[in-house]
């Protein structure tokens, strides 16, 4: 019986499959997820920096991104399934790593890595129960579910009322600045690393690379902890 030679060719789910099961594969799953990310971190903090131009500008930020529900889930959807594949990956490397030097390092010394490199996986489990508590805190109301009826003047959702009340309370300021902190060595190593992954970091660019990373994670820690920092001590009110 003769067999085509397209019957032979793996289909593109197999493909998929193949570059999903290899650790190459995995790899390139976590740089582009991971750049992904990275630039939805950058667009969020440059959305949320309005709150420092008044309540009108913040507050038409929020109601245009609302003004377009079916993009607005669209893009939260393809958000989700980008960090859990970020995850996924990020913990199976992890484990493929630790089953390769099943015995520990008789001799303690680090060599060749940064605190950023050894907490990847720790940091980036912890900034997710930061995104799961400040979801149920600003955005489905879990928490607080007054926050979702606060009005401006003109009828609009008050989203720098709903910001101002959420970060007075010192607790949650801090688990804030702390996530954030744990967010910047996250991405000072992680970016960096995605580069290295796709290829475009060699030993000519590999300083380039490295100080964009810890440039742009310094800057997303500054403008991000600057409001819970500006409320608390009263600029912003």
């Amino acid at each position: 019986m003769a067999v085509s030679a397209q019957s032979l060719q793996p289909s593109r789910a197999g493909i998929l499959s193949l570059i999903w099961r290899s650790s190459l594969g995995k790899k390139y799953v976590m740089a582009i997820t991971g750049l992904g990310l990275f630039i939805f971190v950058i667009a969020h903090m440059l959305g949320n920096l309005q709150i420092y131009l008044g309540t009108d500008k913040i507050n038409t930020y929020a109601e245009t991104l609302k003004s377009t529900p079916a993009l607005l889930w669209t893009v939260r959807i393809v958000l989700l399934v980008i960090v859990i594949l970020h995850i996924i990956a990020g913990i199976q490397l992890a484990l493929a790593n630790r089953r390769a030097r099943p015995q520990a390092y008789s001799n303690k010394k680090v060599v060749a890595s940064t605190l950023a490199d050894r907490t990847m996986l720790i940091s980036g489990l912890i900034i997710l129960a930061f995104i799961v508590f400040h979801l149920s805190h600003f955005t489905l109301g879990f928490v607080n579910p007054q926050y979702l009826h606060y009005v401006d003047s003109m009828g609009r959702h008050d989203v720098r009322r709903m910001m101002i009340i959420g970060f007075s309370n010192p607790f949650v300021s801090v688990f804030y600045i702390v996530s954030m902190g744990l967010l910047l060595l996250h991405l000072s190593h992680g970016v960096s690393s995605c580069f290295q992954s796709l290829g475009l970091r060699s030993t000519r660019t590999i300083g380039f690379f490295d100080k964009l990373a810890k440039v742009s994670a310094l800057l997303v820690f500054l403008g991000n902890c600057s409001i819970p920092l500006a409320i608390l001590a009263g600029i912003l009110k």
